[in-house]
């Protein structure tokens, strides 16, 4: 199996921790990042999407001009931008990109949030028009004639496209963890995306993606994405010592949370989920840690997964094992977290999946194997 990694990019030094507040760009910051991205060994960075923040697709555009091998994904709401438009905007990325472009659709958790931006649709509503959009957009990306189209949301007539993906098409992720989610990610996903959350309740999730593309009559399945917060350290003490450290940084700014990035009483199920699986226990399976989704009210993907470098990359596999083959890590001191997770991560990760591959054994010799591998 080949595992891809995924991280997320920053315009400027501004983090969870530092709370600089800075809401610039900082172009040789960025380029740093971008540089760091790609000597890393990432494959994917994120463009996330909010009310308030820059503009992702200049971010994008950005990213394919300054590097040669990282994709950017584009997080996209379907309320922000005509689906035809997005079309055209994302071939042409792609095509700037050499085939480096990936499309994150975020139908929207949040009421408040998309009334920011005219979006008064219900949750039902969103999803559905986010199926419809889908459809729309890989028709825009494939048609060579014009179409017409008439349906819920849209309405159009006679449009098509000069402006071509390089390979055809271009992957379309759908993320999130409720029933809605699953039923138009494992219908229309080419990647779904998921939080970081227990061995059990991962795989629960996968199944009910899996039996959504089923009952869609698909005889493929969305690639599994899964992301975590690694804290890593030389020694598992260390590395709970700083766990705990920036646990402190976390929880210290609830005001924060609440006013950046709406971590308080969330309507989403995924934050939802998370909250609930903290207050089972702090630690769960090898290394998942909690009280980081607490602390910020699960504002965003925020379980961690701490321990020495060997024992985060064998909880990475565990879930690989499980059948993510996308897997995202971002940390909380983003750019020095970036460059170590290339250093100590990345390297142990495919080195295992490679040992995997030339012997035919599968797990039981993950843990003394990576332990060697330093």
């Amino acid at each position: 199996m080949t595992v891809e990694f995924i991280s997320a990019v920053n315009v400027n030094p501004a983090n969870e921790l530092n709370r600089l507040g800075r809401t610039d760009i900082d172009v040789p910051f960025f380029t740093r990042y971008v540089n760091a991205l790609e000597d890393a060994g990432f494959d994917y960075t994120l463009c996330a999407y909010g009310s308030a923040f820059q503009d992702q697709f200049a971010i994008a555009n950005q990213i394919v001009a300054r590097s040669e091998r990282v994709t950017p994904i584009v997080a996209l709401r379907p309320n922000t931008i005509y689906p035809t438009v997005a079309g055209k905007a994302l071939a042409t990325l792609d095509q700037f990109g050499g085939g480096r472009a990936v499309v994150h659709f975020i139908s929207g958790g949040s009421d408040a949030e998309q009334a920011r931006e005219g979006d008064f649709l219900t949750k039902e509503q969103r999803y559905a028009r986010t199926a419809e959009y889908i459809d729309i957009v890989r028709k825009v990306w494939q048609n060579t004639e014009p179409f017409d189209h008439e349906g819920e949301f849209y309405k159009f007539e006679n449009f098509v496209s000069l402006v071509r993906p390089t390979h055809g098409t271009i992957p379309v992720s759908v993320g999130g963890s409720s029933a809605d989610a699953y039923r138009v990610g494992g219908a229309k996903g080419d990647i779904f995306g998921l939080w970081g959350e227990p061995l059990a309740d991962t795989t629960n999730q996968i199944n009910a993606v899996n039996a959504e593309a089923e009952a869609a009559g698909r005889t493929d399945r969305p690639r599994i994405w899964v992301t975590f917060r690694p804290i890593i350290a030389p020694t598992e003490e260390l590395a709970w010592e700083k766990a705990h450290r920036i646990l402190d940084v976390l929880g210290s700014g609830v005001g924060w949370w609440r006013g950046n990035l709406g971590g308080s009483n969330p309507q989403n199920v995924g934050s939802q989920r998370l909250l609930e699986i903290a207050a089972r226990q702090d630690v769960h399976d090898r290394a998942l840690w909690t009280p980081t989704a607490t602390a910020t009210g699960a504002a965003g993907a925020s379980t961690a997964l701490v321990g020495t470098p060997e024992t985060v990359a064998a909880a990475i596999l565990d879930y690989v094992d499980l059948g993510a083959e996308l897997v995202s890590i971002r940390g909380y001191d983003n750019l020095n977290d970036l460059i170590d997770y290339g250093r100590y991560i990345l390297p142990l990760v495919r080195q295992e999946l490679a040992h995997r591959e030339a012997t035919g054994q599968r797990g039981a010799l993950q843990d003394e194997h990576l332990g060697a591998l330093r």
